[in-house]
């Protein structure tokens, strides 16, 4: 494409009145920086009978206001914060179990024409190779996600480009869903496709509903203006604050109901962006009806010929991180956390307890990089450098040990249970319920196909249990769970409740 079609492209995709119509009265957003920056500024330690108060509102499955989240901040009496650690993870286990959702994520293109300071992909690095895989090559890419790994769910990430605009996306999304791999006992294939990609119009987004799009992800980067402005460039689509911060009401406006925010710690304060997310995630209750069913937590890594990433001002420590991802299981007890291989083994195995309901696995963040074998760091073809590379065999088995199941299921979203259906499930625990024998039969499937023999001893270990736990706790439907299990046994594949 010339450079001047280039140009016109940028230029005409954002749509003012896209934008307008979700702005209050007086024109203002629904980040409120001046109560953000007042919440923070209070430093007195919250009474414990206080603390107790907004734990038992999490446990109750409520949304936290601003000012309570604030509170839970200032939390720093060890025994008060060892409590909220543990309501954290009984937050978790009383809305989604003991499970795990895995995921891989698959990166179909290197082109962008944004400039973010933080960002190995930016339009200004030499640095990195720029490639748009065809459908040949997503096919291939899918091949190896499905058939050699066992991956039923991709987050699908595209560069903000020419290239890879909504028809580019659509394609994927229908390559994706039509590769079919023969496995040891099986048909390996993607189930749902979720997409990571720039805001897009109400238009556009109709025609990604159309061709099976799961779950959107549009994360903010930084809810901070200022620091937003900084990063990135004025002229560049991503310098629009507003248009990306109401990409969420654009998705709901076009029929999509899951949706996924997040912001990019470690771009300003942590605390201040983990109240913005919370803003947003009371915006979308009051837009909708409904909040965001994931949100996710990146943090700042490593990336090649990236400079500002060498000493950023407000990089987030480890401990600061345990600390709010456990607030936020509080702040917003219904949504799936997501903590991806961006952070270490270690880490994750820090993480795992307080709340944590969805890991990537077998990551690979480099274009073209399942199929060809691409060595997992290779930093010239991708966007950041992973912190944990490690298989997806070895995670499910580690996870397993600490007796979590690793779930595949997708059927609450072939079934209709999305939006505000899911939201209502999971505020009463029911969805728990439902994912868990669907749990069950996916990880027993994928056990039967994938797995080693050192992960197949530890995994049939945590089925035991997992199956005499269901046989006590919902009698009602064992019998036609135990038939429906004996048919995975027998090798039927994709069986859900």
């Amino acid at each position: 494409m010339l450079p001047e079609e280039k140009k016109n492209w940028v230029r005409d995709r954002i749509v003012p009145e896209e934008i307008d119509k979700y702005l209050g009265a007086g024109g203002g957003d629904f980040i409120p920086d001046a109560e953000i920056h007042r919440l923070l500024a209070e430093t007195g330690e919250p009474a414990a009978a206080q603390v107790r108060e907004l734990v038992a509102k999490a446990l109750a499955v409520q949304t936290l206001s601003l000012a309570e989240l604030a509170t839970l901040m200032r939390v720093r009496d060890p025994e008060l914060w060892a409590e909220l650690r543990a309501a954290a993870g009984a937050v978790k286990r009383q809305v989604y179990d003991n499970r795990i959702v895995t995921f891989a994520p698959l990166y179909l293109g290197s082109k962008c024409v944004n400039d973010c300071a933080y960002c190995g992909l930016r339009r200004s690095n030499p640095a990195v190779e720029r490639r748009v895989l065809d459908m040949a090559a997503v096919r291939a890419e899918t091949e190896a996600l499905a058939g050699k790994l066992g991956h039923k769910r991709l987050i699908v990430v595209y560069g903000e480009h020419p290239e890879s605009g909504v028809d580019y996306i659509a394609e994927s999304i229908r390559a994706v869903y039509s590769v079919k791999v023969q496995t040891r006992r099986g048909v390996g294939q993607i189930r749902r496709v979720n997409v990571n990609a720039a805001p897009m119009r109400i238009s556009e987004l109709k025609t990604l509903k159309q061709c099976g799009l799961g779950t959107f992800q549009v994360f903010q980067e930084t809810y901070d203006r200022r620091a937003y402005a900084q990063l990135h460039p004025a002229g560049t689509l991503k310098s629009d604050f507003r248009w990306r911060l109401t990409a969420m009401h654009r998705a709901q406006e076009a029929g999509i109901d899951d949706n996924g925010i997040g912001a990019l710690y470690g771009l300003s304060d942590w605390r201040f962006e983990l109240l913005g997310q919370q803003a947003h995630a009371l915006e979308m209750e009051r837009f909708c009806g409904i909040g965001p069913h994931t949100m996710s937590f990146p943090r700042l890594e490593p990336a090649v010929n990236t400079p500002f990433l060498e000493q950023p001002k407000w990089r987030v420590s480890d401990g600061d991180f345990e600390r709010l991802v456990t607030l936020a299981r509080l702040a917003v007890p219904y949504a799936g956390l997501i903590i991806t291989a961006r952070e270490s083994p270690e880490m994750r195995r820090r993480l795992l307890p307080l709340g944590v309901t969805q890991m990537d696995a077998a990551s690979n963040v480099g274009v073209g990089a399942y199929a060809d074998g691409q060595e997992k760091q290779k930093g010239e073809r991708q966007q950041f450098i992973l912190g944990d590379p490690r298989g997806l065999d070895e995670c499910i088995r580690e996870w397993a040990a600490a007796g979590c199941i690793t779930s595949f299921c997708t059927a609450g979203y072939r079934c209709g249970r999305t939006g505000k259906c899911i939201m209502d499930l999971l505020r009463t625990g029911a969805e728990g319920k439902f994912c868990k024998l669907n749990a069950v039969l996916t990880f027993k499937e994928w056990l039967d196909d994938f797995a080693t023999p050192e992960t197949q001893a530890v995994g049939a270990a945590l089925l035991e249990r997992e199956l005499a736990e269901v046989r006590r706790t919902q009698p009602q439907v064992w019998p036609a769970f135990e038939a429906t299990y004996r048919r995975i046994v027998a090798g039927e594949r994709d069986l859900y409740f």
